[in-house]
C-alpha cells in the first residue's frame, strides 16, 4: 500500500456532486440508493468520483450538466478524461451503492437503486471502461473513501465492518 501524501487534498461529495483530481486527492461520500462510480488511471494516478441520484432527465439544450443524473455525471467524467489528454478505456472503474432505501406509502418498494446500478454498468461498458469491482444493492448505507494515489477504495458499513477493495492489476 502506498502512503498518503503529505499535502493531501480531501474532498467530500454530497448527492449530485462530482470531483476529478490527482494523486494528492482522497474523495469521500455517503451512499444509500445513490450510486458512485470511481474512475482511476493506473499510470497517471488521476481520476474521480461521481455521486448520482437518478438515471436521467430531459435536459434543456442550454442547461449545464447536472451530477444528480447518471448520464450527465458520466458526461462530466468524459470531459475531465479528455481534458487530461487520456481516453476512457485507459481507466479502471468501481461501482458502489444503489441500496433499496425507499418504500412508498402502500409498502411496495421503489427500487431507484437497481435502476441506478444498471445504468452505471451500461455507461461503463459503452465506453469500454473495465469494471474491476462493485459493492451494490442490498439495503444498507455505505461510506466510501477513494485514494487517488493508490486507486484503493475503502468501504465502511453501518454494522462497523470495514473492507478494502483494491485494484486488480493484470
Amino acid at each position: 500500500m502506498k502512503d498518503q501524501p503529505d499535502d493531501l487534498h480531501e474532498v467530500f461529495l454530497n448527492p449530485g456532486e462530482f470531483h476529478f483530481g490527482d494523486r494528492r486527492t482522497r474523495i469521500s461520500t455517503l451512499l444509500g440508493s445513490c450510486v458512485s462510480i470511481t474512475l482511476w488511471h493506473p499510470r497517471h494516478h488521476i481520476g474521480g468520483m461521481c455521486h448520482y441520484m437518478l438515471t436521467g432527465r430531459k435536459r434543456p439544450a442550454d442547461a449545464p450538466l447536472d451530477g444528480r443524473y447518471a448520464d450527465e455525471a458520466f458526461a462530466l467524467f468524459l470531459e475531465q478524461v479528455a481534458a487530461a489528454g487520456t481516453r476512457p478505456g485507459e481507466y479502471q472503474a468501481k461501482l458502489f451503492g444503489g441500496a433499496n432505501m425507499l418504500n412508498d406509502l402502500a409498502g411496495s418498494k421503489i427500487d431507484i437503486g437497481r435502476r441506478n446500478i444498471a445504468l452505471g454498468r451500461e455507461l461503463l461498458a459503452a465506453h469500454h471502461i473495465a469494471l474491476l469491482s462493485e459493492h451494490v444493492g442490498g439495503s444498507g448505507r455505505r461510506k466510501l473513501h477513494f485514494d487517488l494515489w493508490s486507486g484503493d477504495v475503502w468501504l465502511a458499513f453501518p454494522q462497523g465492518t470495514n473492507a478494502r477493495i483494491r485494484n486488480i492489476h493484470g
